[in-house]
């Protein structure tokens, strides 16, 4: 059994125990509810007759929108339609009488009911074919299928100065080849594939179909029509280009394929008063890979928002105490948590309703009982978005790099752990040679290529712990904990190396581009000042015949 199969059964456990839970729950809530029933057939007063009408209500509320989720769905259902009555008994303020021994038969007959939970089994993953072994190195494994051997090569030497490990393979039998013996993680498929039976379309539509996970698949052609790209869309394609390929646009779009599946996880944090029923969104969430904290106490909330710094909120609609429109409204109150969604889980089914709470500012409402696959694609959809449009928002849109204020905040920040630590941490100036000719000469999207794909080359060669920022304009920084000025020297200067190989398309010739950059090391001066000394380092590299790198004496 491997790794995932092992979870899904550790996962399908931990449902059943839940669900083992809830059926006890049952055995003990249902004898109440008949309780409650006759009680409220005993009571002469109309005031104590709403009451009890009031808490039988609640209860159903809950059995309807908890009793479907754990299996027991018919159970669920007349739950629903019984606490339907209640409340337009209590809407009118009156009970009328004469069906009142029929209600409470009903309530009696529900809380009698012996119905047995429905069981689900996970689907176990099978194989269909290849599947693809794990990367022992740090590097991505690209396949570059293209007939024409120049652009493919061109294509493989720029991705490897990106710090990819790109093959290219000039027919279909090459790549089968070389599939049987690993799989990527990522195709570049060309469509006109010259003297092939089949398009490189059909071929990656074939070779997506024998693949357990299918493989991001980017296409480069000279068809840049509306068919041609559906058919790229209909067999999930990541990435569409024409030619002569832009390769920085393509090495942009892989890293951000590779950003979306390998990020961290998403944040979800679930608010409702029934343990049960949460502790179950909870197990389900988390076996999608998701990060999830629970708080069943609504007063709980702003301490957990504040620590777990959530990027959805799933929210119960109706809990002791306060309402769940009421608490998004209060969320709302807080700037930072305005791009949060807020999803609303209620067994409440009148449209009406629904609106006048997404109205308090909601996003999403989801009716209980939920299946387990709508929640997690619920859920996905909208942390998805809410990651998106927060690292839109904070970082530059050309580069996906920290903006300036927020790199020079992570200057203070590792000069400050400098100190208290005792370790190096240095400050890079980079700035591109000449950028004003390239925009002159080739017009100012090249150039915003030249930006992008320095910063992409930045973002593959630095660590994870580094922090990358664009400066202004074509200049950029870099802050690296622990690691001195030396060390930092021969590292950028590996980088500028190999940002001069890469070759640019330009509308009339290629063309290459170099950087010059200053580099400062944590003394134990003020940010600013190791800022300023790395500004001054840039500045003599820049003066010294650029294509340079030079460290702060």
């Amino acid at each position: 059994m491997d790794k995932r199969q092992q979870q899904l059964a550790d996962l399908q456990q931990h449902l059943q125990l839940l669900g083992e839970q809830f059926a006890q729950r049952l055995r003990e809530e249902l004898p109440q509810l008949a309780d409650k029933a006759a009680q409220l057939q005993l009571a002469a007063d109309p005031s104590e007759q709403l009451q009890h009408l009031g808490e039988l209500r609640e209860q159903l509320h809950k059995l309807a929108g908890s009793a479907g989720t754990f299996g027991f769905a018919e159970l669920g259902q007349r739950a629903r339609e019984l606490e339907l009555q209640t409340q337009q008994w209590l809407s009118s303020l009156q009970l009328q009488q004469q069906g009142l021994q029929a209600f409470v038969q009903e309530l009696q007959q529900l809380a009698s009911s012996h119905e047995q939970p429905a069981t689900a089994n996970p689907v176990a993953p099978t194989s269909s074919g290849l599947s693809k072994a794990p990367r022992s190195e740090s590097a991505y494994r690209i396949y570059i299928l293209e007939d024409q051997a120049k652009v493919g090569e061109t294509i493989r030497l720029t991705l490897n100065t990106f710090g990819y490990q790109a093959r290219h393979f000039l027919t279909t039998a090459e790549l089968d080849t070389a599939l049987a013996e690993q799989l990527p993680d990522a195709l570049i498929v060309d469509v006109n594939l010259g003297n092939s039976q089949q398009t490189g379309l059909d071929y990656a539509e074939a070779l997506q179909k024998r693949l357990e996970e299918p493989l991001p698949l980017l296409v480069i052609t000279t068809q840049n029509d509306f068919h041609t790209q559906l058919q790229a869309a209909r067999i999930g394609a990541m990435g569409f280009f024409s030619k002569p390929v832009d390769v920085a646009k393509l090495e942009s779009r892989l890293e951000r394929c590779f950003a979306q599946q390998n990020g961290e996880p998403y944040r979800v944090l679930i608010v409702d008063d029934d343990r049960d029923l949460s502790s179950r969104y909870s197990l389900v969430l988390r076996g999608a890979d998701m990060l999830v904290e629970v708080v069943n106490d609504p007063q709980q909330l702003f301490e957990a928002m504040g620590r777990f710094n959530p990027e959805v909120l799933l929210l119960d609609v109706n809990m002791p105490d306060c309402s769940g429109p009421e608490l998004a409204q209060m969320v709302r109150f807080n700037d930072d948590w305005l791009r949060v969604p807020i999803i609303y889980l209620s067994a409440e089914t009148d449209i009406a309703r629904q609106m006048s709470a997404l109205i308090k500012a909601g996003d999403d409402f989801v009716t209980k009982p939920i299946s387990d696959n709508s929640l997690i694609a619920t859920v996905f959809a909208r942390a998805q978005r809410a990651r998106l449009l927060s690292t839109a928002l904070a970082r530059d849109s050309l580069t996906g790099l920290l903006k300036h204020a927020d790199i020079k905040e992570q200057v203070v920040i590792e000069q400050e752990r400098a100190q208290r630590n005792g370790k190096p941490a240095s400050v890079v100036m980079l700035d591109i040679d000449h950028f004003k000719q390239v925009n002159d000469s080739h017009g100012h999207a090249i150039g915003d290529n030249v930006i992008r794909a320095l910063a992409n080359l930045l973002r593959q060669r630095l660590r994870r712990i580094d922090s990358l920022g664009r400066y202004g304009g074509e200049e950029f920084m870099a802050v690296l904990p622990d690691c001195s000025g030396e060390q930092a020297l021969r590292i950028i200067d590996e980088i500028r190396q190999q940002f001069s190989a890469i070759r640019f398309a330009g509308e009339h010739s290629e063309f290459s581009v170099s950087l010059s950059a200053g580099i400062a090391c944590a003394q134990g001066q003020s940010p600013d000042a190791l800022m300023e000394q790395a500004d001054r380092a840039l500045y003599l590299a820049k003066h010294s015949g650029r294509n340079q790198v030079r460290l702060a004496s």
